[in-house]
Order: C-alpha cells, then sequence, then structure tokens
C-alpha cells in the first residue's frame, strides 16, 4: 500500500469521532496546538533552515525564498491564527433551515464536515497549520501535500502538531502529511475517489491547472493571483501611490499582490513620474507600454506575455488607458478573478467598477493586500477560492462544511 493511500485511510478512519467532537473539544485542540507550535518554535526553525539553505543552493529567488522562510516571529502569528480560529463561532450543526411538511414530517438542514480534505500546497509553510486547524475546526481530516522546497519544515510542523493532538480529544491520525516528493503522489491523491472528498489546490497556475484537468476527487479551485489596481482620473495622488506600493511591494510573492497598475491617461499626464521614482526606490522593476515607457526611461518594454504573467516578484506591469471601460476591457482580459481595486473619487466610476469586474473581491481605494481570511476575520484561511460554485473569495470556516437533511417522522410512508 503506498503511503497516499495509507495516510488518507488513517484519515478517514477518524471521520466518525471528529463529527461527535463538541466545540469545546476541538477549540481545547486549537489552543493546545497554538502553544506546542510556540513551544517548539526552535525546533521548527532549525528544520526551515533546511529548505531555505536547500532552496539557496538550487536558486531560488529571494521573493520565493521569503514565502518559505519562519522566524519567532512568524511562527506565533501562525499560532495566533490558530487562536484567533477557536474563538470563532463553529458552523458544524448549525440548523440552516426547517421545514415542516402537511404530513407532520419534520425537515432540518445542517451544516456538516466534508469529511477528509486533501490540499495541494506549494512553499509556504503557514499553509500547513492553517489548514490543519480550519480542517480540524470544522470536524474534517485532512491530508497535506506541500511542496518539497518546504519539506522539512512541513515534517516537523506536523510532527509538532501530532504531539499536541496526542494529549487531546482530537485524533492524531486526523491530520496527515504526505512525505513523498515525486509528481506521483500527487497524481495518486487526484484519483482518490472513495478517500478524499474533495481537493483543494494552493499555489501557481501550473499546480492548479494540473490539479482542476486531471483530477476526478471534486476540486474547489482556488486561482494564481494577476490582480490589477486602476487609477483614476480623479484618484487622490498621495493615497494611489500609497495603495500602489502596499499592493506591490508590501509583499509581492504572495497571491493577493498586485502585478498590473493601470493608469488614466489624464492621472499619468501629472502624476507617472513621482509615482514610478516611488517604485524605483521600491527596488521595483517596471515594464510599461509605449505611453508608459515615454514618460519612464527607466521602465522596460511590456509584452502580452508579462499582461498574463503572475511574478510574485519585483516586477509590475504599467499600462495607461484612456477610461474606466479601457481599464475593464483590460482586467477582462487578463484577470484571473482574485482581487481587484479602483482608486478614484468618482462615486459612479467606483460603483461601476465594483459591479461589473468579475474577482472574487473587488476594492474602491484598498490595497488588494487585504484579500485574506485573516484580515477577513475568518482566524486563516483554507485558499482563495476563485470560481463561483460551493465558494468563493477566501474561505474560512463555512467553506468547509456541506449540509444533511435531517427529516423526524411519526410512522409517516408515501402513498
Amino acid at each position: 500500500m503506498s503511503e497516499v493511500v495509507n495516510k488518507t485511510k488513517l484519515a478517514k478512519a477518524t471521520t466518525g469521532v471528529l463529527a461527535g467532537l463538541t466545540t469545546g473539544q476541538k477549540n481545547e485542540a486549537l489552543l493546545v496546538m497554538a502553544a506546542a507550535l510556540r513551544t517548539e518554535a526552535a525546533f521548527i526553525i532549525a528544520a526551515n533552515a533546511e529548505d531555505l539553505e536547500r532552496g539557496r543552493l538550487n536558486g531560488t529567488p529571494e521573493s520565493m525564498l521569503d514565502r518559505l522562510a519562519l522566524d519567532v516571529s512568524r511562527i506565533d502569528s501562525i499560532a495566533e491564527g490558530l487562536q484567533q480560529i477557536a474563538v470563532l463561532p463553529d458552523p458544524i450543526g448549525d440548523d440552516l433551515e426547517t421545514i415542516e411538511r402537511p404530513n407532520g414530517l419534520f425537515i432540518k438542514k445542517v451544516r456538516v464536515p466534508l469529511g477528509v480534505i486533501g490540499i495541494i500546497y506549494e512553499a509556504r509553510p503557514n499553509v500547513t497549520v492553517d489548514a490543519a486547524g480550519l480542517c480540524l475546526k470544522t470536524g474534517n481530516a485532512v491530508v497535506l501535500r506541500g511542496g518539497s522546497s518546504a519539506l522539512s519544515s512541513n515534517r516537523a510542523i506536523t510532527q509538532v502538531l501530532h504531539r499536541a493532538l496526542a494529549t487531546t480529544a482530537v485524533p492524531a491520525d486526523a491530520l496527515q502529511l504526505i512525505e513523498d516528493p515525486n509528481r506521483s503522489s500527487v497524481d495518486e491523491m487526484l484519483k482518490l475517489n472513495g478517500l478524499l472528498d474533495v481537493i483543494i489546490p494552493r499555489g501557481g497556475s501550473s499546480l492548479i491547472q494540473n490539479v482542476v484537468l486531471n483530477a476526478t476527487v471534486p476540486v474547489i479551485e482556488t486561482g494564481a493571483g494577476i490582480c490589477h489596481t486602476y487609477l483614476d482620473a480623479s484618484a487622490e495622488p498621495g493615497m494611489a501611490q500609497r495603495i500602489s506600493l502596499n499592493a506591490k511591494a508590501q509583499r509581492p510573492s504572495v497571491c493577493n499582490s498586485m502585478e498590473t497598475l493601470l493608469i488614466h491617461r489624464d492621472y499619468a499626464a501629472q502624476h507617472i513620474l513621482p509615482l514610478a521614482e516611488a517604485f524605483r526606490d521600491a527596488h521595483v522593476e517596471l515594464r510599461g507600454c509605449p505611453d508608459t515607457v515615454a514618460l519612464i526611461p527607466w521602465a522596460l518594454p511590456v509584452t502580452t506575455e508579462d499582461f498574463a504573467t503572475e511574478y510574485n516578484d519585483y516586477i509590475l506591469n504599467v499600462k495607461i488607458v484612456d477610461d474606466l471601460d479601457a481599464a475593464l476591457r483590460h482586467i477582462a482580459e487578463f484577470s484571473t478573478k482574485h482581487s481587484e481595486c479602483i482608486v478614484t473619487e468618482d462615486t459612479a466610476n467606483a460603483e461601476r467598477f465594483l459591479q461589473e469586474v468579475d474577482a472574487a473581491a473587488v476594492y474602491h481605494n484598498a490595497s488588494t493586500r487585504f484579500t485574506d481570511g485573516f484580515e477577513f476575520g475568518f482566524g486563516a484561511e483554507i485558499g482563495i477560492s476563485t470560481q463561483k460554485l460551493h465558494a468563493r473569495g477566501p474561505m474560512g470556516l463555512p467553506a468547509l462544511t456541506s449540509t444533511k437533511y435531517i427529516i423526524h417522522g411519526s410512522g409517516q410512508i408515501r402513498g
């Protein structure tokens, strides 16, 4: 029996126990897990150093190493996410609807766990903890398959969480990590119908497309983040600069960072040069359309391929557009339906942008960097869903549930 099948069966065997746990028991486990992460931070950081060293030897870009890196502060933040999940309302068992039929049947619709959730992700070890916390809070078992670049970190984190769970009512086997780094382990997970109830991919477009196109297990699609910010003609210059810089340079390696800045021609005529200088000071390489290159001497020419690229790096596309219509057309062509922003003082333009842009999150006068479960008050997130079925946007606890109808009768039979 392969590692994938064996560990998934172990996880599935815990679903009955998980479904019967009280909210208090699940919350206690989350708090014990959070305390263990802080207590064993040195153990986790030592394992993380192995991944970082291996990444540097393999020529991994610094922006990607930043996604991988852990220190005491980041581990503390990850642990805090578990604590926040613990204080959130438990959706399991919520009554969503009640129906009393003329024949006396009493029907109730309630939230229940999905079952066993498989999560395939890349070089962000915090996902290991976020996924474990959200899944266990909702009574789901979880099978994790992280990227090989974070294997040492993920293994150490899982060991710490297993030791913590062993002291709680939550079975440790409900959390499983696939350690096989070969692509075949991913391919095997995609076909585990009957063992896995759903798969959630988190990572770059190639990973997501592989899962979406090849899985026979149901998939909740999380999208790559080709996010745009549009500076309208009436944008307040100080606000526009703050939002744009934050959206690109605060942490460019994450999916909610901006990849393309669209600028109204009238705004660009007055404000593009100081904005470009601010990006240069932030070490952001600019790639622009011909009009942009004419105004910014150090900008490189942009290509159509660039507009379709999620850089996750200090690189930004800049395009000057004639009006809101042109901005909307560009976004419709290149957006991955993740997060899109308009900066404007024109209420009508803002409302039109918010209504017409097809994305999981649309912003008026705020950075796209806020598309995050923690920032939305979910405690953590399992991913940012860019599909329209089941869940969309940052997926917190309710997104990890299904429903069940419970029917009470008094001997009724159907005639």
